[in-house]
């Protein structure tokens, strides 16, 4: 109860408009800021007859820039001639002392709050009824890396970081044009997070933008920690394993999809920028295809597009075919397989779900733990227990290698998220090849299809161009055509 009333008397105070007095607002700051260590309050005389209060967040200001740029001189150099005393200390601060520094008078000790939170210095002068703030934030980030989620075999080395405008100035180096817009919005009664919505002027269609904009708006969170959050508020289905939007840390990605008509969504504190919308064949696109030569991206892309087929139905097929259609595989081949699995005590489709199952278990430990032993734990645990069942007569042979065949093959898809979908409907799959064979494979895939024909992020269908068709797209779906001939 007493959290509660202290809570009730800091959102009480933070109301407040500030006053003259410059003793009555330093009890308010206090009071807002009561049992925060870090907040620190610094109290100044100037000339004998001027009071002073600095109030800024420890660890997340420039303290040099405060110190070479505001205080030595006023401590050194005193209020210059025609500005009077008292009162208008703000105003000299205002004009000439940090006139190279962004700043701005807030009345509101809310507002005031939340700028100090956010690496301003407040400067509070007795006498003067409101708050100078100054940006002079600074404080550790991560520096630029390369991407540790999407490879780059071509193209730029640098990703995004946690700091939202050094992820805007990495978009702006690349996209030099004053069409290029961001927008500023403010998620989350708690953390207050910025998130900026990017597009270019003239290429992202007005209602897709509106779209978009009405879609954060309108978010109503207690917390944004990470674009997830922000995704999963604006995305159409919540309840489709298939991505709705792109998720990527690369600048050049993101660059491609708004010169493309998309729009993208920062949010502070996430290196992972958000491209919407997305099409299915997005997911089986790399953003090296558009850096090599055609012929060469062409043949990768089909590789990609069996390779992601193989890992989806490999596993299923071949239950059906082992189980209910025997006659469709060659003799030579079924006695093969049917002799390896006399000693086994289970049925294929239990088979393939334990295995299953033990591989999507090492791939997520794999990913888990620290990354020097990671792959080393998943690769030599597939090798061992694979073997060991082998041997032991629990599992057969040949199920070791559909099942290492068709996670393998989920690895070629190149963007990771994208591989989530086709992994969990794998098991759906299984169950309806256990139970009717070929003809729950094709009822399975029936099912897939008619749910992506229906799913339409932000008005965009998820098969296009192939449904609806058009003509003048559907070649850069399964060609990459010459960089001459695109447009």
């Amino acid at each position: 109860m007493s959290s509660h009333n202290e809570r009730t008397v800091s959102q009480r105070n933070a109301a407040k408009a500030v006053s003259p007095s410059l003793t009555e607002n330093e009890q308010t700051l206090r009071s807002i800021f009561e049992n925060c260590s870090d907040v620190v309050f610094r109290r100044m005389t100037i000339q004998g007859n001027i009071f002073l209060l600095l109030v800024y967040v420890d660890g997340m200001i420039d303290k040099d820039l405060v110190q070479n740029t505001i205080l030595k001189p006023l401590l050194y150099e005193g209020i210059p001639q025609g500005l009077g005393t008292l009162g208008s200390l703000a105003q000299m601060l205002d004009m000439e002392l940090i006139a190279a520094l962004q700043t701005q008078r807030i009345t509101k000790f809310e507002e005031a709050a939340d700028l100090i939170l956010k690496g301003n210095v407040a400067f509070l002068a007795d006498g003067d009824p409101f708050v100078l703030l100054a940006d002079v934030s600074q404080y550790e980030t991560r520096s630029i890396e390369e991407p540790s989620t999407e490879a780059a075999l071509r193209g730029t080395r640098e990703s995004f970081t946690e700091l939202l405008r050094t992820n805007t100035t990495l978009l702006r180096r690349i996209i030099v044009t004053p069409d290029l817009k961001m927008e500023s919005f403010q998620i989350g009664k708690l953390t207050k997070t910025e998130v900026v919505l990017a597009y270019i002027d003239g290429l992202s269609t007005p209602a897709l933008v509106n779209e978009v904009r009405t879609r954060i708006g309108a978010i109503d969170i207690q917390s944004v920690l990470e674009s997830g959050y922000i995704e999963e508020y604006i995305e159409d289905t919540s309840y489709s394993p298939f991505p709705q939007m792109q998720s990527t840390e690369r600048a050049d990605v993101v660059s491609a999809g708004l010169l493309e008509g998309r729009v993208a969504v920062f949010v502070n504190g996430s290196p992972i920028v958000l491209v919407v919308p997305m099409t299915f064949w997005d997911g089986l696109q790399a953003p090296d295809d558009y850096y090599e030569r055609f012929l060469y991206v062409t043949m990768n892309r089909w590789i990609r597009y069996l390779f992601a087929l193989f890992s989806i139905l490999f596993p299923s097929i071949y239950i059906a075919l082992t189980t209910y259609h025997p006659e469709m595989m060659p003799p030579k081949l079924m006695l093969s397989i049917t002799g390896l699995r006399e000693q086994s005590p289970f049925p294929t489709v239990i088979e393939v779900f334990l295995m299953e199952f033990m591989f999507e278990g090492l791939r997520e430990a794999g990913i888990r733990l620290p990354q020097q032993i990671g792959p080393l734990v998943s690769i030599v645990g597939a090798l061992v227990i694979g073997q060991a069942a082998v041997q032991a007569g629990i599992i057969s042979a040949p199920i070791v290698i559909v099942v290492s065949a068709a996670g393998i093959s989920s690895f070629v898809i190149p963007r990771y998220r994208f591989g989530y979908p086709l992994r969990m409907l794998r098991f759906p799959l299984l169950v309806l090849s256990g139970l009717f064979g070929l003809f729950g494979v094709a009822l399975g895939l029936i099912m897939i299809l008619s749910h992506l024909i229906q799913l339409s992020p932000l008005g965009t269908p998820y098969l296009e161009p192939i449904a609806p068709t058009s003509k003048s797209k559907l070649k850069n779906v399964f060609l990459r055509r010459p960089r001459k001939r695109m447009n």
